[in-house]
């Protein structure tokens, strides 16, 4: 489907996932622009499998994809070069793993971190404001990887009940990001998460063991999920045991 996309008032619904444009269109993906950037509009759509995502002179875009990229997380390859790097940060004096404890700062850095490839970020000022107040409100949180008291790396995600929406990472040292992620799937997986979503495909999640899977599968998950009790953000010291079994060479 490539037709007019609806152009939504701040009270309207959202129209079907199932009526995004399709791969052959010129936006894969696009279902509808307009509406509002606030929370509740923000939990409606993540409820619905449905994400904003739309440049510094553009309208709310709103966006469904098909098919859709996640991680299973039982499918997470934690390749033995990054099993190493964890080994060493985990070892290492002054290395710490915290969750919230300064979302502001690391949407800041995904936000201002130059990618290869991109003249720009789809991190525009508005989503950040939008994405700190889902923070605030309890349905974005941020996994950080701190040395010596700096921040160096991380990512932010959305997350209703054990639904979990992975959105950006960055990294100020070598693997921060890599290891902020190895840690939310820990996280995760500890608490029964089964997947989580990563909206595009790239070579670097796809390295990681992530894939595509129909749309009406990941909605179907993500009703279910959305329902069960709230994640314990915690990074506990069990997280690192599912990091790093003792079994593992």
């Amino acid at each position: 489907m490539s037709g007019p996309i609806p152009w939504l008032a701040a009270q309207d619904p959202f129209p079907p996932p199932q009526t995004s444009w399709g791969p052959d269109s010129p936006m894969p993906g696009l279902l509808a622009a307009g509406g509002a950037l606030d929370v509740p509009h923000l939990v409606a759509a993540y409820a619905q499998g449905i994400f904003p995502w739309f440049g510094e002179d553009q309208p709310i875009l709103w966006w469904s994809t098909a098919p859709r990229m996640v991680l299973p997380l039982d499918e997470f390859r934690l390749h033995a070069s990054l099993r190493k790097t964890l080994k060493r940060f985990r070892a290492a004096p002054g290395h710490e793993l915290r969750v919230d404890s300064d979302f502001a700062a690391v949407i800041h850095a995904c936000a201002s971190t130059a990618r290869s490839g991109q003249a720009g970020t789809w991190i525009v000022p508005r989503m950040v404001r939008a994405y700190e107040a889902l923070h605030a409100a309890g349905f974005a949180h941020s996994v950080e990887t701190w040395v010596h008291g700096r921040l160096v790396g991380g990512l932010y995600c959305v997350a209703l009940g054990r639904a979990v929406f992975g959105e950006s990472m960055f990294a100020h040292a070598r693997d921060a990001s890599k290891i902020a992620l190895a840690a939310l799937v820990a996280l995760c997986r500890l608490q029964g998460v089964r997947l989580i979503d990563c909206q595009q495909n790239t070579r670097h999640l796809a390295s990681l063991g992530a894939r595509e899977i129909d749309r009406e599968d990941f909605l179907a998950h993500v009703a279910r999920a959305r329902t069960l009790a709230a994640l314990d953000w915690r990074f506990a010291p069990q997280c690192w045991d599912e990091l790093l079994p003792a079994t593992t060479a």
